[in-house]
C-alpha cells in the first residue's frame, strides 16, 4: 500500500508523520524556538584547539560551540576519498574503497589555530549537554544528488543494488558534472533521466555559489546557508515514488509547498493535497493516538504479550514478555511466536520513537538454535525499512541482541517530555512506609542531639501522616514511651511525599 506524509502546521510547531500501510512509522517535529540546524552552513571562528582530543571547538554563533574532530577537517580539497558525514534524513552512503573512517593525515594543531575563520556545516544536532557536531566537508543535498563542492568523486547510494543501474547513474553524472565538484547519487535517483539530473545540478551549483559569496562578505560567527524548513525537507528527502500523497492542513503552507514543488519537482505537484476535513488532521489519520502510545513504557502485542522500553543515559533496553499469552501445547512455540511478534513491534517503536545509540533487546529465551536464527533474520529484515544506519549482533546465549542505531536528533520522548518534577526523573519515589520509618529514625536522632526536648512536631505529606497515625501508630507510641517525649503530627499538602520536618516546640 502506498505511503503518505501527513503534515500538521501550527504557528509555533510543525509536525510531519510518515504513514506506511496506514501505520505511523516515523514522526518529525520542529518547533520555532528550537528549529533543527543540521545542514546549516556557518562561517565560524576557532575558539580552542585540543591536541589531546585531536579536536577543536568552533564558535558558530550558537549557545554552545561546535565540535570539530580532526578527521572532519577538509585538508585536501581535491580528494574526498573516504569521507562523507551523512545526516539521518539523507539516505545515502558514499561508495569508498576504505569502508572505515580514514585516519587523519595531520594532527589538529597543524591544521587549525585559535582565532582562525573556517566554513563548517552542522552534521549532528546538539543533544543534551553536548554542542553540535560540525565538519568542514560541505555537502548540499538536492532532490536526486548531494553536491560536495570540495570533492571530485562520484558515489552511488548502496540502497541502489542493481549494478547496471549504478553504472548508468555514475556515467550520467560524471558526464554532466564536468569539473565542478563531487556528487553522491541518492536512492530516489533510480530510473531518473538526464534532464532531471541537469536541473538538480544547476540548482545545487547556484546554491553553492550564493553560499560561498555570502561567506566571503560576512564576519564570523555567522550563518551563511540556512537549510530548508521541515515541510520542504520532507519533500526533498522523503518524497519518493512510494509516497502517494502529502496532505497538509494549513492553506498558506500548502500554497508555498505547491509553489516550491512546481518550481523544482513539477511531477510531484498533483500529490500535494490540502486537508479539507473538519476533524484535526492528526486525529483523522490516527497519529495523535500513536504518539500517546509511543510515550508509554509498556506496549502490548496482539497475542497478549508485551514489550517494555526503558531509556537511560547510556542505552535503551527493550524487554520482551509473554504476558497473558500462554499458547497451547509447546512452550517453545509459544515463546517463538511472542518473539516474532515482538520483533516487528520493536522495530516499529524504534523508528516511531526515534531511539538511537546502544539498544539491548532481551528476547524470551529460546532453546532451539533454528528459532534463534529465525528471530535474528526477521529482525535484520525488518530493519532494512529503517532509514537510519543500524548494526546488530547475533542473539547471545542469554537471549540478548545488541544493536546500535545512528542518533542524529533527540528521541520522541526527549522532544515531547521533560524529567518529572516530582520524582526528579528517577521514575520512582520512596514509599509512604519508607518515609514513615525515616521519620521515626529522625525523631530518635533529634532527641539524641537535644535530650531536653520533650515535645516534637512532625510535618509531612498527608499520605505519610495517614499511615503514621493509623498502621504505624503502635511504632510511634512505643517510641514516645521509650524516649519519654510527646509527638505532634501535622499534614502539609505543600510537602513532597519524601519530604518531612521534625522540629522541637
Amino acid at each position: 500500500m502506498p505511503s503518505k506524509l501527513i503534515v500538521n502546521v501550527e504557528p509555533q510547531e510543525s509536525r510531519v508523520a510518515l504513514l506506511e500501510n496506514n501505520l505511523v512509522t516515523e514522526l518529525y517535529i520542529e518547533r520555532k524556538q528550537d528549529e533543527g540546524i543540521v545542514g546549516n552552513i556557518y562561517k565560524g571562528k576557532v575558539t580552542k584547539v585540543l591536541p589531546g582530543m585531536q579536536a577543536a571547538f568552533v564558535d558558530i554563533g550558537l549557545e554552545k560551540a561546535g565540535f570539530l574532530y580532526v578527521a572532519d577537517v577538509d585538508v585536501d580539497r581535491d580528494n574526498l576519498e573516504g569521507f562523507l558525514e551523512q545526516s539521518e534524513d539523507l539516505e545515502i552512503e558514499y561508495e569508498r574503497r576504505d569502508r572505515g573512517r580514514r585516519a587523519p593525515s595531520q594532527p589538529i594543531e597543524d591544521l587549525l589555530r585559535s582565532g582562525e575563520d573556517v566554513m563548517v556545516q552542522v552534521t549532528k544536532e546538539p543533544i543534551g549537554t553536548k554542542g553540535c557536531r560540525i565538519t568542514s566537508y560541505i555537502s548540499l543535498p538536492g532532490r536526486y544528488l548531494v553536491f560536495m563542492p570540495t570533492g571530485d568523486q562520484i558515489g552511488v547510494s548502496r540502497r541502489i543494488e542493481d549494478e547496471v543501474e549504478r553504472k548508468r547513474l555514475k556515467k550520467l553524472v560524471r558526464r554532466l558534472k564536468g569539473n565542478g565538484g563531487g556528487y553522491i547519487v541518492r536512492t530516489v535517483s533510480e530510473g531518473v533521466t538526464e534532464t532531471e539530473f541537469e536541473s538538480d545540478i544547476r540548482f545545487l551549483t547556484t546554491l553553492w555559489n550564493r553560499t560561498r559569496e555570502t561567506g566571503e562578505s560576512v564576519k564570523s560567527p555567522n550563518i551563511i546557508h540556512d537549510d530548508l524548513n521541515l515541510v520542504l525537507r520532507m519533500i526533498r528527502d522523503l518524497f519518493s515514488e512510494d509516497i502517494s500523497q502529502m496532505v497538509i492542513d494549513a492553506p498558506e503552507v500548502h500554497a508555498k509547498t505547491l509553489e516550491f514543488v512546481e518550481s523544482f519537482y513539477p511531477h510531484l505537484a498533483p500529490r500535494i493535497v490540502l486537508h479539507d476535513g473538519r476533524e484535526p488532521i492528526f486525529d483523522a489519520y490516527g497519529v495523535e493516538l500513536e504518539i500517546e502510545r509511543a510515550l508509554g513504557r509498556r506496549v502490548w502485542l496482539k497475542s497478549g504479550g508485551y514489550i517494555v522500553i526503558d531509556q537511560t543515559e547510556a542505552l535503551v533496553s527493550i524487554d520482551v514478555n509473554t504476558g497473558r499469552f500462554v499458547g497451547k501445547r509447546d512452550p517453545e512455540e509459544t515463546i517463538l511466536k511472542t518473539n516474532m511478534e515482538a520483533v516487528r513491534e520493536v522495530v516499529f517503536q524504534i523508528r516511531l520513537r526515534n531511539i538511537g545509540g546502544i539498544i539491548i533487546i532481551d528476547f524470551i529465551d529460546m532453546e532451539r538454535e533454528e528459532n534463534k536464527e529465525k528471530v535474528f533474520e526477521t529482525l535484520a529484515q525488518e530493519l532494512k525499512a529503517d532509514r537510519s544506519r543500524t548494526r546488530i549482533l547475533k542473539i547471545s546465549e542469554m537471549g540478548l541482541v545488541e544493536m546500535t542505531r545512528k542518533r542524529v536528533r533527540d528521541s520522541l520522548s526527549r522532544t515531547l517530555c521533560q524529567p518529572c518534577a516530582y520524582c526528579d526523573g528517577r521514575g520512582i519515589i520512596k514509599s509512604t512506609t519508607t518515609v514513615c520509618y525515616e521519620i521515626l529514625r529522625e525523631l530518635r536522632r533529634v532527641h539524641t542531639h537535644d535530650p531536653r526536648s520533650r515535645k516534637l512536631k512532625v510535618n509531612a505529606h498527608p499520605a505519610v501522616v495517614d499511615l503514621l497515625l493509623e498502621e504505624r501508630s503502635a511504632h510511634m507510641e512505643r517510641l514516645e514511651r521509650e524516649l519519654t517525649i510527646r509527638v505532634s503530627v501535622k499534614a502539609d499538602k505543600g510537602l513532597h511525599q519524601e519530604g518531612f520536618e521534625v522540629l522541637p516546640f
